[in-house]
């Protein structure tokens, strides 16, 4: 609302230039004092919206549709119900936690003890398990009954006469077991061994001077010698031309080495055991 001022003291030409703009104050009549309008708090008033607020946020018709708004205001109805059927699981409980007529101390040593009783057994099932797995496995790694069959075998010396050597199969290798004579026996132990590819005395690679035991394999590649051949009577390579004298060495050709000597024992004087 606009109001023109008049008085008496202004001039004509501001007389109609002066307007004031009013701010909702009202002037007191007389004085030039100008009061401002009270607002009354109602405490009362207030709590009754709050409650009636809360009220209907609980109680009241959910509003919210959709939203964070609706899920939080479905919740908060939900945990304000109390009629809420909790599930019951007395069935599931020992018999003592319930009677308060039962001694707690003698029933939590009982439960104890029969706690330490299961885990004993189930550790002692592991154990049998583990150690029956671990042995299976390591059985299945071991040699088969045939190969083990063939890990030894024994050797009759009556049937190999004086001056011949036997041939026989010992772990799918060929086995030389050769009677020597006393005349080969004494060449063989004459001989100078400085002048040999591989040296070595023949006491050394005979426990019994008239027999003879070496693997029928050429060191060279592998091949099968010839026995009671060759330049110097013992065995002859024809593959490569290697020959071996009667006491197994190396004596001329490629070959490397001496025939190998197996590990062999006398179980008595007619028997010999090999492996």
């Amino acid at each position: 609302m606009n109001v023109v001022a008049k008085s008496t003291n202004l001039s004509p030409f501001l007389k109609s230039a002066t307007t004031v703009i009013t701010n909702g104050l009202q002037p007191v009549a007389g004085t030039g004092r100008v009061i401002k309008p009270k607002i009354a708090t109602k405490p009362a008033v207030t709590r009754m919206v709050t409650q009636t607020m809360h009220e209907s946020l609980i109680t009241g018709p959910l509003r919210v549709s959709s939203g964070i708004g609706a899920s939080l205001l479905t919740m908060q109805r939900r945990l304000a119900h109390s009629d809420v059927q909790w599930p019951d699981f007395s069935d599931y409980r020992h018999d003592s936690p319930q009677n308060l007529n039962v001694n707690k101390r003698e029933s939590a040593n009982t439960h104890k003890m029969f706690t330490y009783l299961v885990t004993a057994g189930v550790g002692v099932v592991g154990v049998s398990v583990a150690k029956s797995t671990v042995h299976t496995m390591v059985a299945s790694l071991a040699a088969s009954s045939d190969v083990l069959a063939l890990a030894k075998i024994e050797v009759k010396l009556d049937a190999i006469p004086e001056g011949r050597s036997a041939v026989f199969k010992w772990r799918g290798k060929p086995l030389f077991v050769r009677h020597r004579t006393a005349k080969e026996i004494e060449r063989e132990r004459a001989l100078n061994i400085t002048g040999l590819r591989d040296p070595e005395l023949d006491q050394d690679r005979v426990k019994e001077p008239k027999w003879l035991v070496v693997l029928g394999v050429c060191t060279h590649l592998g091949c099968v010698p010839i026995a009671n051949a060759g330049d110097y009577g013992g065995y002859y390579c024809p593959c490569h031309g290697s020959h071996y004298d009667a006491s197994g060495r190396i004596r001329k050709g490629p070959a490397p080495l001496n025939l190998e000597v197996p590990y062999y024992e006398f179980i008595d004087e007619h028997t010999l055991l090999v492996g």
